[in-house]
């Protein structure tokens, strides 16, 4: 069933990429749907059935290098089971959406055979990310993380007849590369400590990494907190965490449905999973774990603050993904991991509706996304807007205080913010209650602006505004039931109590080492890896649960007892920012304009995103291109060309010439040639001493 759910995608985008023309476009896409609609509905029963324990299902034969021996395997426990029901549930319902949105794309003109592209393109990331999640070892995790940036750079720059767009897919891809190249570094670290790139005896040899010196860029580095930093550079470029996060918005010049794929529940996350299953590593690593936190927090802060004045549709959601993803990312560092994936689960139903929500709304206005140009929308697309209230009652947390009861964010980013609390981070406490009423605000400031309020901008184009299909709607529907129950349905699993959420992951208590070598390792912890046996080199593994919590770790059980004022917190902060945004955009609709101009550094400041692009080109981009152009005209022009190319070009036709002479037609010439190298044959081995 694993290997169905793993390669299903993979099929469809065979049979859309390369089948279309032997089927048709029409029975090719609905075939590449079908197949991820059946992987959804197998993922949901293997989620569903799952006992927690982990499972290795062998497919094919790797690598196979001196000491490396790496097998494709599907590793199966608690959290790829949520993986895999995140990835296909998500990218099903987009299959499915894509149906109505790309139907008369505007961007393409008659003749373009480009839907079957797009779903071939959406099927193959949706296999890449699937690899990803179901790996086994650390080499299988890198091949599924390259293979998701080659799909989402092809599916960013999707409207490649768009300069902008092909800019945005070639940013992504750069930004992203320099993210994998810390990540890669992580990987051949960890290989040249343990010999091995297979999870469980990296997760076996972490306490004795914790102990151990690594030189790295003339210093000696902690090993554990070095190959904890540097793993962790990887999932800054992928989740788009701050310095590394310049590539999100821009993406959003693909089109929606690629938007909802990939930065609602699926691409970004992957930073995500990558910290949450290297959970063993972690636990032996504080300063790295302390990193993330830091970075984290500020990355919530800094998104929130910049989605505030954004007017782009699509813009003021992919900040907020940015900010939900400085959430997971706080839960991870203070040891909660099973709070973070609590909530990509929860942000994957409601960013993922928000998102095809918005492509409702600007297929409904014929392709405009700024929010300056809609207002009044709600007669004109009820159900459009219905789907976008649930996500924003989701995602701004809505709920009743101290209980378990309430929409999908409010329990999930509540959880995040209690164990930041009980995690001893003051910082990324404030920090993210501070973002949860920022996040409040431009929620509501999206719905206020687009639905409410008097229509603006074409007034031709909205009184044609006009629902859309129910092929649209049918998605926004399914993903709305996630929005609303995910997180009631499943809190305790996730943040219950110490028992249930150990026995929901899965994670062993007081496990007996297997065997290995000539004798079995001594007992593990309760949730710990067995210390590596001593015999020959071999590794002793106990049972690693899909996280890992060291006994130490007692930052979820101090969660519970948070006071009661912590627990509160974002709540209030959310009321503040709705009260905020009704006095701006209902009450009120001429201050944010005074207020902006009574504070222009302030609005510019955050209007240009912290100026971190314009930071970027002078350092990084501009210099690149200058040294590129000298090289252009210098090396290649006035070297290569005026030299190089001069001397051969002269040199070249001489020898062509001589050449072309001596092939006259005579046989007299030819027997004149040959007496001629006769002699300077017997010449030379006469001079050389050869006729000795």
């Amino acid at each position: 069933m694993a290997s169905i759910i793993l390669f299903a995608p993979l099929v469809g985008a065979l049979i859309c990429g390369f089948g279309w023309r032997i089927i048709g476009e029409k029975p090719a896409m609905w075939v590449a749907t079908g197949l991820l609609f059946l992987a959804a509905a197998l993922s949901w029963i293997v989620f569903l059935g799952h006992d927690g324990q982990m499972t290795q299902i062998p497919i094919l034969r790797f690598i196979e290098s001196g000491s490396l021996s790496v097998d494709w395997a599907i590793r199966l426990d608690r959290m790829t089971a949520i993986m895999l029901i995140v990835v296909t549930t998500v990218s099903s319902l987009v299959h499915l959406y894509s149906f109505g949105y790309m139907a008369h794309d505007p961007q393409w003109g008659e003749g373009e055979t480009y839907k079957p592209r797009f779903f071939a393109y959406l099927s193959f990331f949706t296999f890449a990310m699937l690899a990803l999640v179901t790996s086994d070892n650390l080499v299988q995790m890198f091949f599924g993380w390259e293979g998701v940036g080659v799909a989402s750079y092809l599916l960013i720059g999707f409207y490649w007849k768009k300069p902008s767009a092909n800019a945005a897919a070639m940013k992504a891809f750069i930004v992203n590369r320099v993210g994998d190249f810390g990540f890669a570094l992580g990987i051949m670290a960890l290989y040249l400590l343990t010999d091995s790139v297979l999870f469980d005896d990296v997760f076996a040899a972490a306490p004795e990494l914790a102990e151990t010196r690594l030189s790295f860029l003339w210093t000696d580095w902690n090993a554990a907190n070095l190959i904890g930093f540097l793993l962790f550079i990887g999932a800054m470029g992928k989740s788009a965490q701050l310095i590394l996060h310049t590539w999100l918005p821009d993406a959003m010049e693909g089109p929606t449905p690629v938007s909802a794929l990939i930065h609602a529940a699926t691409m970004v996350t992957a930073g995500v999973f990558l910290v949450c299953r290297m959970s063993p590593l972690y636990e032996y690593a504080p300063e790295a774990a302390g990193f993330i936190v830091f970075l984290g927090a500020t990355t919530a802060f800094f998104a929130a603050s910049v989605g505030l004045v954004q007017n782009d549709i699509k813009r003021v959601i992919a900040y907020s993904t940015c900010s939900q993803l400085g959430y997971m990312f706080v839960a991870a560092g203070v040891g909660v991991y099973s709070a973070a994936m609590f909530h990509l689960l929860t942000h994957a139903f409601f960013k993922a509706m928000l998102f095809l929500g918005a492509g409702s709304v600007i297929h409904a206005m014929h392709h405009e996304q700024d929010m300056r140009n809609y207002g009044g929308l709600r007669g004109k697309i009820p159900y459009t807007f219905a789907a976008m209230m649930v996500g924003t009652l989701a995602i701004t947390g809505v709920g009743i205080p101290l209980t378990s009861i309430g929409f999908a964010g409010f329990l999930s980013k509540d959880a995040i913010i209690e164990s930041a609390f009980a995690g001893g981070t003051a910082y990324a406490f404030w920090l993210l209650v501070v973002a949860a009423g920022m996040t409040s605000f431009y929620s509501w400031r999206l719905i206020f602006l687009t639905f409410f309020g008097k229509p603006r901008g074409d007034r031709h184009t909205h009184d044609h505004a006009h629902e859309s299909p129910m092929v649209m709607l049918i998605p926004l529907g399914v993903l709305g039931l996630g929005a609303v129950f995910a997180g009631m349905v499943w809190y305790g699993s996730f943040f219950g109590d110490h028992a249930q959420v150990n026995k929901f992951f899965g994670i062993p208590s007081h496990e007996v080492a297997a065997d290995a070598g000539h004798g079995a390792a001594a007992p593990a912890a309760e949730g710990h890896a067995a210390p590596a046996a001593e015999d020959h080199g071999a590794v002793a593994t106990a049972p690693v649960g899909a996280i890992f919590m060291g006994p130490d770790n007692h930052v979820m059980d101090d969660a519970h007892h948070a006071p009661a004022w912590v627990k509160v917190s974002p709540f209030i902060a959310m009321l503040i920012g709705l009260a905020v945004a009704y006095l701006f955009y209902i009450v009120n609709p001429a201050l944010p304009k005074r207020l902006a101009e009574s504070q222009p550094i302030l609005h510019r400041f955050l209007l240009n995103k912290w100026y971190f692009d314009e930071i970027y080109d002078a350092i990084f981009v501009n210099p690149a291109k200058r040294l590129g152009s000298f090289l252009w005209r210098r090396g290649d022009g006035d070297v290569i060309d005026g030299s190089i190319n001069g001397v051969a070009m002269g040199i070249i036709p001489f020898f062509t010439r001589l050449a072309g002479r001596a092939q006259s037609g005579y046989l007299f010439h030819y027997a004149f040639a040959m007496v001629l190298g006769i002699v300077l044959l017997i010449t030379w081995m006469t001079i050389s001493g050869g006729a000795e």
